[in-house]
């Protein structure tokens, strides 16, 4: 089964909702014009998110949240819940990003239950994981991985991943400039379609698969060109329509060609 391709936005905690709006402007006028072969996906902050929606009304453009808690309502001061992201038009929502888990210090059975409730209530979770350089330095890249996955997707089943996407962020390239080799990139990918082949014999191996870690204009292509590279999670250069529109041609090019 051919795996969609998504480049994906995340604008972090950046542009006010005007700024937001004009951005999201920019990038819609001119995907809309462009063939509807790959997925986009902008996540701006949360007081941003009914602004863009109305921007993005009647486009192709979609629409995702940054975070989200497990909870359905309740004294959680500053958090969004899944009702609420769904009444302001999100599709998608990002669910344990390296910032919730090492800043913010969110577990990985904590995260497990975000995903669990954005299913229930038909939100797509992107599941980020992600090893930091300490772990990568002491060749616990996979180790970590296979677990921020199993327990991520704890008392998941096979009909539960069809709106689940995973993206791979190695911490050490989140913001630094770094950023994985295709080769690098492409090999952590493959084994994390086989990890989760073996957990899902039926549906697992068609989840797609996005890097993130410094995805930029100048290496989007060859990033994009890696046969279980499915798409971007794209954040500094989200924040430029011409960057950002750049690495969506980049995933015209090779995955569509």
């Amino acid at each position: 089964m051919k795996v969609r391709t998504i480049i994906a936005g995340n604008w972090k905690m950046n542009l006010t909702p005007a700024e937001a709006v004009e951005l999201a402007d920019s990038i819609r006028s001119s995907v809309d014009k462009m063939p509807d072969v790959v997925d986009i996906l902008l996540c701006p902050s949360a007081v941003s998110l009914s602004s863009v929606n109305n921007c993005l009304t009647g486009s192709r453009v979609k629409l995702g949240a940054q975070n989200m808690h497990a909870e359905e309502s309740g004294a959680f001061t500053g958090e969004n819940s899944p009702s609420m992201l769904e009444a302001v038009g999100c599709e998608f929502v990002i669910l344990g990003h390296s910032e919730r888990r090492h800043v913010f210090n969110e577990s990985d059975l904590f995260i497990n239950r975000k995903v669990q409730t954005a299913i229930n209530h038909q939100l797509k979770p992107i599941l980020c994981v992600g090893e930091t350089e300490e772990e990568r330095n002491q060749n616990l890249t996979l180790n970590v991985i296979e677990r921020q996955i199993k327990l991520g997707l704890l008392n998941l089943k096979e009909d539960d991943l069809l709106p689940l996407v995973i993206a791979y962020e190695p911490v050490w390239a989140i913001g630094t400039g770094k950023t994985a080799t295709p080769e690098l990139a492409q090999q952590v990918h493959a084994e994390i379609r086989s990890l989760m082949s073996r957990l899902y014999p039926g549906n697992g191996g068609s989840v797609p698969i996005l890097y993130g870690g410094s995805v930029k204009p100048g290496n989007a292509e060859s990033l994009l060109s890696e046969r279980d590279i499915n798409g971007a999670l794209v954040g500094g250069a989200s924040l430029k329509a011409d960057s950002f529109l750049s690495i969506i041609r980049a995933g015209h090019l090779t995955k569509n060609a």
